[in-house]
């Protein structure tokens, strides 16, 4: 994806660019990339997409993260075929947490404090999305 902005911006504050949009944006850009698919098959490679990114902006290895999907080594194919193209993805996904992280620290929490409350809503937000 391609922002008018940088993943620096987000994490000052200074652009309002949160989950809801990255979700957003991100799904629409698995679904002018699979235009042919129907929705079930976009609904389980935007799930696919969005997991990875959020594995990776959270500092987890890409070996870790595909290990769950070892037997299915189609899948893990397309996975490390796509890994270079979502850097970007990835660097705004993690930047948008860490605005999570600091706005509840600005607000008074302790650290830790926050990244449970950023994880609840990163939970809540990603809920919503089908998975078969």
């Amino acid at each position: 994806m391609e922002w008018e902005f940088n993943a620096e911006q987000v994490v000052k504050g200074n652009v309002a660019y949160g989950l809801e949009h990255f979700r957003r944006d991100l799904n629409e850009e698995v679904r002018l990339n699979m235009a042919l698919a129907d929705e079930l098959q976009h609904a389980r490679a935007f799930n696919l997409i969005y997991d990875m990114c959020y594995a990776l902006a959270t500092d987890r290895k890409l070996d870790q993260f595909l290990s769950t999907y070892a037997y299915d080594p189609p899948t893990c194919q397309f996975l490390r075929e796509i890994e270079p193209q979502i850097k970007g993805n990835v660097e705004m996904l993690g930047a948008i947490l860490q605005r999570m992280i600091m706005d509840g620290v600005e607000a008074g929490m302790s650290v830790d404090c926050a990244v449970g409350e950023a994880a609840k809503k990163h939970q809540a937000a990603a809920a919503p999305t089908v998975r078969s």
